[in-house]
């Protein structure tokens, strides 16, 4: 069984053929799958709520990503606050800064990155982070802001330094690997996933970005590739697939506080090769 920790199952590319792609995860061993809520961000906050609703072990987080933190305001807060409390929404992201495109200002990104760990803090929620270009100012806002709530999350699709990976496992997060990892040019990040505690790893697709090889020639990601990156995982760390799988998802489980409700059937729980 494999968890995909983060996809954006309500983007548009997967408009015409959702239902097909969510089969194919099953079919291959992705019994469980995380439906990032950023969406095409405010107002609308509910594109992965709405998927997680029609499908049982898939669940939703909501939340403002950096490039939309213009649009963040108090009613984006009011609805966030009350999202939070849907039974199927496990955390709040993915929020952060992303200093590479700088869509919002950065002042704008850090005061809503805050606002939105506050929401999260409140309510008990783990936090997805995302950060591009700013590893500085991300870690020292979670360092001030969010550390001491003992909550911890995940470093989405980790690409940071060694140095940035001791950081973010002294503050509590998980650190989920992408396709990135797979990708020749990744030799220090693959040094990194090398060593990183077993009991901190996750996997993610990042779907329907960052294919990974060998699927890299395929424009557009799917859960179901989510085992080309356990695969690279375990080949670098000299361990089994089958261990990749099992830890990554009691990692998981156990951060997100799963219930019954998200047990895999029995038809779920091995890992296909296609």
């Amino acid at each position: 069984m494999l968890v995909d920790s983060h996809c954006h199952l309500d983007g548009r590319v997967f408009d015409g053929d959702r239902e097909r792609v969510i089969a194919r995860a099953r079919e291959a061993g992705v019994a469980f799958m995380l439906a990032i809520g950023t969406g095409e961000g405010p107002p609308d906050l509910e594109a992965a709520v709405r998927i997680a609703e029609d499908h049982p072990r898939i669940a939703a987080t909501v939340g403002v990503h950096p490039h939309d933190a213009r649009k963040f305001d108090a009613a984006t807060a009011d609805r966030l606050d009350v999202l939070c409390g849907h039974q199927q929404v496990l955390a709040v992201g993915e929020i952060g800064l992303d200093y590479h495109y700088d869509n919002s200002p950065r002042a704008t990104q850090k005061r809503v990155m805050i606002e939105q760990m506050e929401i999260a803090a409140a309510r008990g929620k783990p936090i997805a982070i995302h950060t591009r270009d700013a590893w500085d100012d991300t870690l020292e806002l979670l360092r001030s802001h969010w550390a001491g709530t003992g909550l911890g999350g995940v470093m989405h699709c980790f690409t940071g330094s060694s140095e940035h990976a001791l950081r973010c496992l002294d503050m509590g997060f998980h650190l989920s690997f992408s396709g990135v990892v797979t990708f020749k040019r990744s030799v220090e990040l693959r040094a990194t996933a090398r060593w990183v505690p077993e009991d901190r790893l996750l996997v993610e697709t990042d779907a329907p970005y960052l294919t990974p090889v060998p699927y890299r020639k395929i424009r557009r990601n799917e859960p179901r590739f989510v085992i080309e990156t356990a695969r690279l995982l375990a080949s670098v760390r000299g361990v089994a697939l089958e261990r990749i799988a099992e830890s990554t998802t009691r990692n998981f489980r156990r951060l997100f506080g799963l219930d019954p409700r998200f047990q895999p059937t029995a038809g779920e729980a091995g890992i296909s090769a296609t």
